[in-house]
């Protein structure tokens, strides 16, 4: 199967997913022409997968098109962005119709639930390689950054911590649905992470600032930290475990919540004013976690973090699945 051929039956259909509307021409020319309404700022971000790397050798492709547009949307949700459209260039080692009809059915159902239509892309030969590029829109003005927490904002986290990582150790199962219902609880939160768009919406005009937890909750807060000049104390009494999580890995728990990524939850500073008179859904979905400190540092329970041989959260360069 030729590339145009390949690109004609897999992908065009995912350019006729409903989206904002601001993309008015999709693939087919030379490139997208996307139109940003009158009082929008245009917010876009990149994420490649690499086989062996960010995702295991042989790994299902329907499984692989979810987890590689969720990753990239997760960037959307952290800035408080509206999704409209993605790109995606991939580099496949061979073009089996088998491997691409399973990969488009995982990446429509994807596109379908993020709010995500195609709006272009590219594919070529080579080891198994996946570029998406995500555009979202935004009130002029209105992008959550990570540079805008301040001393007595409290720091909140949404859903639970630490289950995709914990899923690595079974993903070379040989089957699953051999696996009690917590591992596949756990392995479900790997499979098919859900980018946090609805919350992430209800934050920007809440939070001071916001980052997807996708390196690990102590990682990525750190980020936060150094963009905003200022330090935190956590309580890990308050971090959200899954109860599968707690049976599953028992004293290990909350390291995984700490230190491991691919959760793409989100994670945020809000105002304790701001956080009282927020609605019951959203205390709902989110945990107070700590407080921001006027003094740099981070703090775990009272004790100062101290930094390690190996990164806190997940570090591409030496890391491998």
């Amino acid at each position: 199967m030729g590339e145009f051929e390949l690109i004609r039956q897999y992908f065009l259909p995912l350019a006729q997913l409903p989206g904002s509307g601001a993309v008015i021409v999709g693939p087919g020319d030379d490139c997208a022409v996307q139109r940003v309404p009158p009082g929008q700022d245009l917010v876009f971000s990149i994420d490649t997968l690499v086989e062996g790397v960010h995702f295991p050798p042989n790994y299902r492709p329907d499984f692989l098109a979810w987890r590689a547009l969720a990753v990239a949307a997760s960037d959307l949700a952290a800035m408080g962005a509206d999704p409209d459209c993605f790109t995606l260039a991939l580099t496949l080692p061979e073009a089996s119709e088998s491997w691409l009809q399973q990969f488009a059915h995982g990446l429509g159902r994807a596109a379908s639930q993020f709010g995500l239509s195609l709006a272009g892309g590219d594919t070529t030969r080579g080891p198994l390689t996946l570029s998406v590029q995500v555009h979202g829109l935004v009130e002029q003005g209105g992008a959550l950054l990570r540079s805008g927490a301040r001393a007595g904002d409290l720091i909140v986290a949404s859903g639970t911590l630490g289950d995709a990582g914990a899923a690595l150790g079974f993903l070379s199962a040989g089957d699953e649905h051999q696996l009690g219902n917590d591992e596949q609880f756990l392995l479900e939160r790997y499979h098919h992470p859900i980018p946090r768009l609805k919350l992430g919406a209800a934050l920007r005009s809440r939070a001071t600032a916001a980052i997807d937890i996708s390196d690990g909750l102590l990682a990525d807060l750190g980020h936060i930290l150094e963009a905003s000049g200022v330090g935190a104390s956590i309580e890990t009494a308050n971090v959200p475990l899954s109860a599968a999580l707690r049976r599953v890995k028992q004293q290990q728990a909350l390291n995984y919540a700490l230190h491991s990524g691919d959760d793409y939850e989100l994670c945020a500073t809000i105002p304790e004013a701001v956080w009282k008179e927020a609605p019951q859904w959203l205390k709902h979905e989110l945990a107070v976690i700590g407080v921001i400190d006027p003094g740099p540092g981070l703090r775990v329970d009272g004790a100062a973090t101290e930094p390690g041989p190996e990164p806190a959260g997940f570090d591409h360069f030496r890391s491998s699945v």
